[in-house]
């Protein structure tokens, strides 16, 4: 078996748990070292995290399919860990295109990758229903003809973008996993209730839950819940750059240096990436 056949066996059965897993998000290779090394079982790629690292805005056509899928092999070398990909909306909009996107990822090392629903144009956010389900069907046929089993995550994109129907949101669920979709997700849940309905509505298929912005439940809240993964998207990279940007501010502003007390020894950040 080569190694990313084992990472996708692994990454496939850590979904078949009874309990949930958290899969946070590096937006480079050097976050990814430093998540690997607390122990976390598998890692996803950040839009958002990966387009601030390049000077560039989120969910606005910023990043190429070429740099998506550098990124995503960088963060899938780093480490030995699993990796899933944020491939955004396949970078096209037909059945066909998302097709080529996951075989073009799946090149890369990673063993899954998600589709949305969302079209990248504000005036007409979210793909027609048929289409939707067209492009995550494409997409799961793409992943099927993989020589290893490739996980892919079907994303319906409504609370992200001003659409608060979740009757919706859960029919498009329900078609995506239906269409053959391994993982099922809704970014933006605001409620518990919310959460158990998706869950609800797609079981047995795995659910994946953002946590990030308003919903604030535990790991061990979710899991009771039948959650199976965890994702916390640009979380983790905004801490950073929130820090990052407070410590420059002091300089500037009060021409002082205490957010050094704060800083992680260089010692220790270089220790993690020796070889």
């Amino acid at each position: 078996m080569d190694a990313q056949t084992l990472r996708a066996e692994t990454f496939k059965r850590l979904h078949e748990r009874d309990r949930a897993f958290v899969m946070p998000n590096p937006w480079d290779a050097g976050s990814a070292v430093m998540l690997a090394s607390l122990g976390f079982e598998a890692l996803a790629t950040t839009s958002a995290g990966y387009a601030f690292s390049l000077g560039r805005p989120d969910a606005e056509g910023a990043l190429s399919l070429d740099d998506t899928l550098l990124n995503a092999h960088q963060i899938a070398q780093a480490t030995t860990l699993p990796v899933a990909a944020d491939l955004e909306n396949g970078f096209s909009d037909s059945p066909d295109g998302c097709a080529q996107t996951i075989l073009r990822a799946a090149a890369t090392g990673i063993v899954g990758g998600s589709i949305e629903d969302a079209t990248g144009h504000s005036g007409d956010p979210i793909y027609a229903f048929d289409l939707s389900v067209e492009r995550v069907h494409a997409a799961v046929v793409a992943a099927r003809s993989l020589p290893f089993a490739f996980t892919l995550t079907a994303r319906a994109e409504n609370l992200l973008h001003g659409r608060l129907d979740l009757p919706d949101t859960l029919r498009r669920l329900q078609a995506y996993a239906e269409a053959g979709a391994d993982v099922l997700y809704a970014p933006g849940l605001r409620t518990a209730d919310e959460v158990l309905a998706v869950v609800k509505a797609v079981a047995p298929k795995p659910v994946n839950v953002l946590m990030s912005g308003a919903l604030k439940l535990s790991v061990a809240q979710l899991s009771a819940m039948g959650v199976k993964r965890i994702s916390v998207g640009s979380a983790m990279a905004l801490a950073a750059y929130g820090e990052f940007y407070r410590a420059a501010q002091e300089v500037y502003e009060l021409g002082t240096f205490t957010f050094t007390e704060r800083s992680m020894p260089f010692s220790k950040a270089n220790q993690f990436f020796k070889v």
